[in-house]
């Protein structure tokens, strides 16, 4: 067997059909989707959801999801987001809220063409954008409605000078440090905003070269 690269994901339109060799069978990519994604509340859907509405926050929902890049998303002008969900409400019976934490640990980078980690252990985006599902009510309860969500957005260096916990965040601490939430329509300007702070500061290796980070 020779060297195998790293497979690059297609999108979909979900009226694929499963096929038994070149024989069409009764269910489609979109019964799967239904079947296997339809739980939005759960942790794993709920950070694809955040993700998603990111992604469509910057304009680059019209591609594929990478499940093993170092960072969660790049901007079309080159800027490197992480994304972070939480919730108050659970999909499992629940006595109270759960309380709002964020994770924010450093990590070493996968690269899917080498196949290998990095070996240094830092943050790998240059913004954080830290998504938290607000809503209180089980009854109403919608993940597809941005008003529920809450957006905060920070340069990575202000995670980095923190003195306090490395690997999390409460929502106490994250409000001190990025100030009230900005809404979805507000997304892709705040991330663009913490971006020019993040390269100004010249701590985070990983930042892009100024040209593609522009002031407007």
């Amino acid at each position: 067997m020779g060297d195998l690269g790293a497979i690059r994901p297609q999108r979909f339109t979900g009226s694929e059909r499963f096929h038994d060799g070149k024989r069409a069978i009764g269910f489609s990519l979109l019964d799967y989707w239904r079947w296997g994604a339809s739980d939005l509340v759960s942790n794993t859907s709920r950070g694809v959801v955040a993700e998603f509405l990111v992604a469509s926050a910057i304009g680059i929902a019209g591609g594929v999801r990478e499940e093993w890049a170092a960072y969660d998303l790049e901007s079309p002008d080159g800027i490197r987001i992480e994304v972070k969900s939480s919730a108050y409400l659970q999909g499992w019976r629940q006595a109270d809220y759960s309380k709002v934490m964020f994770s924010c640990k450093k990590s070493h980078g996968w690269d899917r063409e080498s196949g290998q980690m990095s070996d240094e252990l830092k943050r790998q985006a240059n913004v954080y954008v830290f998504c938290l599902l607000a809503h209180r009510q089980q009854e109403t309860l919608d993940l597809l409605d941005v008003s529920q969500w809450e957006f905060y957005v920070l340069p990575t260096v202000e995670l980095d000078s923190r003195t306090r916990s490395q690997r999390s965040i409460t929502l106490r601490s994250l409000q001190a440090l990025a100030g009230a939430p900005v809404p979805h329509s507000g997304l892709g300007a705040a991330i663009h905003d913490a971006a020019i702070v993040q390269h100004a500061t010249c701590v985070d290796s990983t930042s892009t070269p100024a040209a593609t980070v522009r002031e407007s």
